[in-house]
């Protein structure tokens, strides 16, 4: 939680950090990932079968690395948009006898070389949690029950041994009902009422198969009457019902949301929109358990902010593979989405970034490499420490006051140009991430809350200016390691994202 001040320009900045007052616990799944079967997202991407680069099972080893290095949790697959026509069956047995299909999210052919069984091997290698998703469009419900018996089923029963047929045994835990099926582009769209009938349906069935699952309800951009409708219909509680112990059916909402402006403020600040998002959803999400009469025993359902990243369709168009190449300016953006997720630590449990290689990506693979895009740097810091605890903080500040994309930001949250975040991790040091997102100044801020009898260490990721981009040939953005004595005030560079850590006193 972090309340905000707007001062003017020619007033000193005050980040004020309380490192004892903790808010909410930071979910290690909100450093998610996303793999679809997408571009080259899968094939040439995490799955390249010939290249030196990877292993015996055709996975890139520089891949791998890099999600070791984020510390990734939990992996969503197989989509995203590509799931409405995607047949799981399709994809498991001998490879020799998997079909080729039609594939019509992305216009492209589905040759199901890549499937179940290697996302999950995948997932092994990466030390990641399984999160899939179910086909809501073509799909059926026998299929979805099959396919949860194939993956998770202990007993002597068909899907469970053709599993173990094909050498594996281990469950899993995240499935969702269905991705963006409120959408024009989807195969087989739906109302929100004939989505709601149909989710809570296979809830009901899902967890009679098996009710340790954590099921996902497929949400809009939380700021809809597609996620009050389907919240208030599936959020239920019925005493003569199914699994009504001590949760209900649905654990999460989904959202999704997309920000990109070709003007570096309104690209920087866009992400408000997403903090907004999750607080209008969270009170729907308490406006359902109170008209359905949902005992305050049962957990509330957290927010699956399951898509999420700087993506313009038209830079990057979806059916030509989406490979954004990003700005310092879009890993500020980054950042601010970030800063988002922790200050909304009690709300989100879940959030992954679409996606993880190639497609919309922070990493590029070629035949011969990879490169982490701006994006990455950010990224790589939050992962690696903004971890543990959200604290609260108060950010005194000046303003930017120009125009916001979406436009109704404006007028429902505020903008400021210091956009920071705080927590204290597990091993007690006090982690404050904050990203200047002016393009001309720097701010020399007083800290307040920053007591400590050694070094502050510091990270920076900046560059030259907010258009620079790295590329196989020049890294223009990574990461500046330094340290501070902690006295008196700290200047945040422009267009700069900054992490500062210290042991506090």
């Amino acid at each position: 939680m972090a309340s905000f001040t707007r001062v003017e320009e020619g007033e000193t900045p005050c980040i004020t950090v309380h490192p004892t007052n903790k808010i909410a616990k930071v979910d290690d799944n909100i450093y998610g990932g996303f793999t679809e079967h997408m571009g080259r997202c899968i094939y040439g991407g995490i799955y390249d079968p010939g290249n030196p680069l990877s292993d015996e099972n055709g996975f890139r080893k520089d891949v791998i690395e890099a999600m070791k290095e984020l510390n990734v949790p939990v992996v969503r697959y197989p989509g995203g948009n590509f799931v409405a026509t995607y047949h799981w069956l399709d994809g498991v047995g001998p490879k020799e006898n998997r079909p080729a299909r039609p594939e019509l999210a992305w216009i492209g052919t589905e040759t199901n070389e890549f499937g179940t069984d290697e996302f999950m091997k995948w997932c092994e290698v990466v030390g990641c949690e399984p999160y899939i998703c179910l086909n809501f469009g073509t799909g059926t419900l026998d299929e979805a029950l099959a396919w949860l018996e194939y993956c998770n089923s202990d007993r002597n029963t068909y899907y469970a041994n053709l599993r173990r047929k094909n050498g594996r045994e281990k469950p899993y835990n995240y499935w969702a009902l269905g991705n963006e099926c409120w959408g024009p582009w989807q195969v087989e769209q739906m109302t929100k009422e004939d989505y709601a009938k149909k989710a809570y349906q296979w809830a009901k069935a899902l967890k009679l198969l098996d009710p340790s699952i954590t099921l996902i309800l497929c949400g809009a951009t939380g700021s809809s009457s597609w996620d009050y409708h389907v919240l208030k219909e599936c959020v239920r509680w019925d005493s003569h019902g199914l699994n009504t112990i001590s949760k209900s059916l649905i654990d999460m909402h989904s959202i999704h949301i997309y920000t990109a402006d070709s003007e570096h403020l309104a690209n920087a600040t866009a992400p408000r929109s997403a903090e907004r998002a999750i607080q209008m959803t969270s009170a729907l999400i308490d406006l359902a358990r109170i008209e359905n009469q949902v005992p305050a025993t049962v957990p509330k359902q957290k927010i699956c902010f399951d898509e999420w990243n700087v993506w313009d369709p038209v830079r990057a168009p979806g059916e030509q593979g989406a490979e954004e190449r990003y700005t310092l300016s879009d890993a500020l953006a980054v950042a601010v989405w970030l800063n988002v997720f922790v200050r909304q630590a009690r709300d989100v449990g879940m959030a992954n970034l679409a996606q993880s290689v190639n497609v919309i990506s922070p990493l590029l693979t070629s035949r011969d490499g990879l490169v982490k895009q701006t994006i990455w740097w950010p990224l790589l810091l939050f992962s690696r420490y903004m971890r543990g605890h959200a604290v609260a903080l108060n950010v005194r500040a000046p303003e930017y006051a120009g125009r916001t994309n979406p436009p109704w930001i404006r007028a429902a949250i505020e903008t400021p140009f210091l956009d920071c975040s705080a927590t204290v991790g597990d091993d007690g040091y006090v982690n404050l991430a904050v990203a200047n997102l002016s393009e001309e100044r720097g701010f020399d801020v007083a800290l307040e809350g920053l007591k400590t009898d050694g070094e502050v260490a510091v990270f920076t990721v900046s560059g030259d200016n907010v258009h620079v981009t790295n590329t196989a040939e020049e890294q223009k953005v990574g990461i500046a390691e330094s340290t501070w004595d902690g006295k008196g005030k700290f200047t945040f560079g422009k267009h700069s994202f900054t992490l500062l850590r210290w042991k506090p006193a």
